[in-house]
């Protein structure tokens, strides 16, 4: 991580330029997916059917949908390929794994959102939330992933399985598509764009950087880590180089 000033306030590199191309590429890919396969979903609703004609009719629809779907698989992989390879090489460490510090997180911060603690729990690098939500995008994305290769190629599928796997499918990617559009616009969209801790708009994601008052607010345990054996820096000191690495 990479420590600089902008706007008065000292700013912690959270991000690196892969992630947030990653991020990029996801979440464009992933309007695109929700455009087109929400509208084939909701076909007899008139804005689908409005959205549809606007795409070039259902054969183009389904076209752009299926090459959407490669391009975020493509990125789905790439992310878990370079996250295994960074915890293999000791690059990062295996932050994003669920351990049971984050069940007692959530116990300590429903105490302190309902006034029975005075601190709410001191998190690493990602919080509970922040786990729950990316391994419950990340397990729906590979089951979406799976789901639509059986109903891009079913009959190569049914030689091998038999023909009832293309209705299940059907019934799982429709609703699991629905479920993560759902967990995106009530959950991901509302803590990055609707928290008071970030509104208008959570940029980390977008710049890399993150002030150091919100390092030390959500995530002091890594805050900690980085500056150890760091000399403060004053308030007029030039941009330093911190240690660490960014995922």
């Amino acid at each position: 991580m990479k420590g600089n000033r902008a706007e008065g306030r000292w700013m912690i590199r959270r991000f690196s330029r892969l992630r947030i191309l990653e991020h990029w590429g996801i979440v464009l890919s992933t309007l695109v997916l929700f455009a087109t396969g929400l509208s084939q979903r909701f076909w007899h609703l008139d804005f689908s059917q409005w959205l549809i004609l606007k795409m070039g009719g259902i054969d183009n629809v389904r076209w752009i949908h299926r090459y959407a779907g490669v391009f975020f698989s493509l990125g789905l992989i790439l992310n878990v390929v370079v996250a295994v390879a960074g915890v293999i090489r000791g690059k990062w460490a295996p932050s994003m794994f669920i351990t049971r510090k984050d069940f007692t997180d959530a116990v300590e911060n429903m105490k302190y959102y309902f006034g029975l603690d005075d601190d709410p729990a001191k998190c690493d690098r990602y919080d509970y939330m922040e786990k729950f939500e990316y391994w419950t995008i990340l397990m729906g994305g590979f089951l979406m992933i799976l789901t639509g290769a059986v109903l891009w190629f079913p009959i190569l599928v049914t030689k091998i399985l038999p023909g009832e796997i293309i209705p299940a499918a059907k019934a799982l990617h429709s609703n699991e598509a629905l479920l993560i559009f759902l967990i995106n616009a009530l959950w991901h969209i509302i803590n990055a764009v609707f928290s008071p801790e970030v509104f208008p708009l959570d940029t980390s994601i977008f710049t890399g950087y993150i002030t150091r008052e919100r390092m030390a607010r959500e995530h002091p345990i890594e805050l900690a880590r980085i500056e150890e054996g760091v000399p403060a820096a004053p308030p007029a000191a030039l941009p330093v180089a911190t240690p660490g690495t960014s995922e």
